[in-house]
């Protein structure tokens, strides 16, 4: 889906003394090959861990342009240095903190239901429905513009590009990428995220968190159980996994500050086949959300402790498996002011808008336990479109205009950085 116009762009815009000079429009040729690679990729989506095809595509394109990406040790997924001589060093000395720019390359479990495109997935149950291949293609076409620029002596500092595999499986893949040496070097990471509710040529962004934690629970109940006539004989897993349902959530809540947003939701309670027979054995399994870093972090002692108390209480032995998800990502102040200051040079004031912290959970959190950095909101609904095609749904499909805003978007970012 593609506006066939896009609002005129300005040149290049600074020059003052002291001051990034930013590229004018992406030429015609790049935008028509951007929008090619994207459906390229929209067509053929990979699950996580599985992204073959998309990193053979990114490492043929990248070197094309005389780059040299790094399959990621888990072997898929890569990572590319712009502005760095071959020894590693730059001619002046060692390289700055690099700016880092990230996109997620892997696909949903869910079939592409959209109609009359013709670039509809050809994978069966398998769909681009979160917008990663938007993600990909921006950074891709970031660093063919950043790449560009270097040869001309023109990047005044390195930039990274980071394609990194597995968002969508818990805990997700930053982890992985950054125990492959994604981070090293780098001073401050952004991203984007595809934004269904914001209008493309516009994007989001949130001084702190912009995204919640969320965090896998599974518990399990045993106890000799016995006949419903003799309750007082037997461990009543079923009342003790009524309890825990109820009361945890309640506990927790009293025990951390309520701004914290901490939440515990169930999802499944099972347990016992008649009805007079107290069983032997109960599972119940859940969620917990949370808006705040430091609440997610006292999160697990705090659920542990809760269910503990109660299964005491009724003297059922507990077993608690607590699967840490991702914590909520964290915006620094410094970085998004980066991203709107390279918006607003490239689309002017109003192409920036205050967004809300969402309740959906991103991997891209795990990188700013690192260093510092910020995501900001890819609008890509078409202006005017009433329906909004909702993330993670088989209809879901994004305005390609707003391909040519986020490299836009990163090619200032890194230039603007380099300056500061």
């Amino acid at each position: 889906m593609s506006r066939e116009s896009e609002a005129d762009l300005p040149g290049e815009a600074g020059g003052a003394a002291g001051e990034a000079v930013l590229p004018g429009a992406l030429p015609d040729d790049l935008r028509a090959e951007l929008i090619a690679f994207r459906r390229d990729l929209h067509m053929h989506p990979e699950l996580g861990n599985q992204e073959f095809r998309t990193t053979a595509a990114l490492k043929a394109r990248l070197e094309l342009a005389g780059l040299k990406p790094r399959v990621l040790d888990i072997g898929t997924g890569l990572v590319c240095d712009i502005g760095i001589e071959e020894s590693g060093e730059q001619q002046s000395g060692n390289p700055p903190a690099m700016l880092a720019l990230r996109a997620d390359i892997d696909a949903l479990p869910i079939p592409d239901t959209k109609l009359g495109v013709p670039y509809r997935s050809t994978v069966p149950d398998r769909a681009h429905a979160c917008g990663h291949d938007v993600h990909t293609t921006v950074v891709l076409g970031a660093g063919l513009v950043l790449a560009e620029l270097a040869e001309k002596g023109q990047l005044p500092q390195p930039v990274r590009l980071i394609f990194q595999p597995a968002e969508e499986v818990l805990p997700g893949g930053a982890p992985d990428a950054i125990e492959s040496g994604v981070l090293e070097g780098v001073g401050r990471i952004i991203g984007v995220h595809c934004d269904p509710r914001v209008d493309a040529g516009r994007i989001g962004l949130r001084h702190g968190a912009i995204t919640s934690a969320c965090d896998r629970l599974e518990v399990s109940l045993d106890g000799p159980g016995g006949h419903t006539a003799r309750p007082h004989l037997t461990t009543d897993l079923v009342t003790a996994a009524a309890k825990i349902v109820t009361d945890v959530p309640a506990l927790v809540a009293r025990r951390i500050d309520a701004r914290s947003g901490l939440a515990v939701t169930w999802g499944r309670i099972e347990s016992g086949h008649a009805c007079n027979v107290i069983p032997q054995h109960a599972e119940l399994s859940g969620t917990v959300r949370c808006l705040d870093l430091k609440a997610w972090r006292q999160a697990p002692d705090l659920v542990h402790g809760a269910i503990q108390e109660i299964a005491d209480l009724y003297r059922a032995k507990s077993v608690v498996n607590y699967i840490r998800g991702v914590p909520p990502v964290v915006n620094d102040p410094d970085v998004t002011d980066l991203l709107r200051d390279a918006m607003e040079r490239r689309r002017g004031p109003n192409s920036v808008e205050d967004t809300e912290q969402s309740l959906g959970g991103e991997d891209f959190s795990w990188y700013l336990e690192h260093v510092p950095g910020a995501m900001a909101r890819l609008g890509v609904r078409t202006p005017g479109e009433r329906t909004v095609r909702d993330l993670h749904q088989g209809d879901f499909d994004a305005d390609e205009s707003a391909i040519t805003v986020g490299v836009e978007l990163f090619t200032a970012a890194a230039l603007l950085d380099a300056a500061r």
